[in-house]
């Protein structure tokens, strides 16, 4: 089977669009909801692994909704989702055409009425993400991006803007970046005590300072709540990087292909040199690391100068042992 064309892209990127939009309705609904149900004891919130993996009516509603539409529109198409996945289906990427989607990005937030939760829809072809929507409708922000074609953020009352929303700086080391990270719903102490120090060394002063060894002093640590609006915020520009571990190919797809399109740089668990492809590997390898866009300078491309952020990154950061399957 040949590869999706450029114009093929184009036209799956509308419909999706719509879908998306469609999704984020059923979002609105399901958000007012459960706040109204808040007080009662049936709120449609269930556990998954522990009291912080949560998940609801509304992420099997979307999921359901979004399958649906797929096997009608496309019927060949194959199709990971986050809540199949919970229920044991996570199947082999293969080279065909292959939807990855999270139903709601952000289901904490979502529960909690905090307006960063999303639906994101990623595509797969020949094992690489080549396109992405993300939509957050609390906000009306929608992401979009193809491989190759560039991405865009549109807002309500302004036109669609190409992102990076500005030109690209430069970014001379960690202690003047500011950092997306995320605690996860790992809460094992082997998993958040590397985390934890890792975010220490990242936020504190240098020991010279009475900060710690290794401290990097970054301008801040923010926790969105979300993978996929992480990464858009890191190719819309308003975030330098953002580091994750524990989350899932369906968390990240649409967001590499967006962030990848606005000049970003997409790696994996620990900096090695490659020339930014995502493979199957890095997709669903759960640890991820995304640079913006950056200006170079002074003899050193844009590229060079993320790979010195990632270098400099890794050697701050403890590496957490995780599961890819599980």
């Amino acid at each position: 089977m040949a590869p999706l064309s450029a114009s093929e892209l184009k036209d799956i990127l509308e419909w999706t669009i719509i879908l998306a939009r469609n999704a984020g309705k059923i979002m609105l609904e399901g958000s007012q909801a459960i706040q109204i149900a808040a007080a009662s004891e049936d709120t449609g919130i269930n556990e998954k692994k522990n009291s912080v993996d949560l998940v609801t009516e509304y992420d099997v509603k979307v999921e359901e909704l979004v399958k649906k539409e797929i096997r009608e529109k496309y019927p060949s198409f194959k199709f990971v989702g986050e809540e199949t996945a919970a229920a044991g289906n996570r199947p082999p990427l293969t080279d065909e055409p292959t939807f990855c989607v999270d139903p709601i990005d952000g289901t904490t937030n979502f529960v909690h009425a905090f307006p960063f939760a999303c639906i994101s829809l990623g595509l797969i072809d020949e094992k690489r993400p080549v396109l992405g929507v993300i939509y957050n409708p609390f906000l009306d922000h929608l992401y979009t991006g193809i491989k190759g074609q560039g991405s865009y953020l549109t807002r309500p009352g302004v036109p669609p803007a190409k992102l990076p929303l500005h030109p690209a700086r430069p970014l001379a080391s960690l202690s003047q970046a500011l950092l997306a990270i995320e605690w996860g719903s790992d809460r094992k102490a082997s998993v958040l005590k590397p985390k934890a120090d890792s975010f220490t060394r990242l936020a504190a002063d240098t020991v010279a300072n009475g900060g710690v060894e290794g401290g990097k002093m970054a301008h801040s640590l923010r926790s969105i709540g979300s993978a996929a609006l992480n990464f858009a915020m890191v190719a819309q520009g308003g975030l330098d990087l953002y580091w994750e571990i524990g989350c899932w190919e369906w968390d990240v797809c649409a967001g590499i292909v967006i962030a990848q399109e606005a000049g970003g740089f997409v790696t994996g668990s620990r900096w090695s040199p490659h020339d930014g492809e995502v493979t199957e590997d890095i997709l669903r390898g759960r640890k991820y690391l995304v640079v913006r866009g950056l200006a170079g300078g002074k003899g050193e491309s844009a590229l060079d100068a993320q790979k010195r952020i990632v270098k400099e990154f890794y050697e701050t950061v403890d590496d957490v042992d995780i599961d890819i399957n599980k």
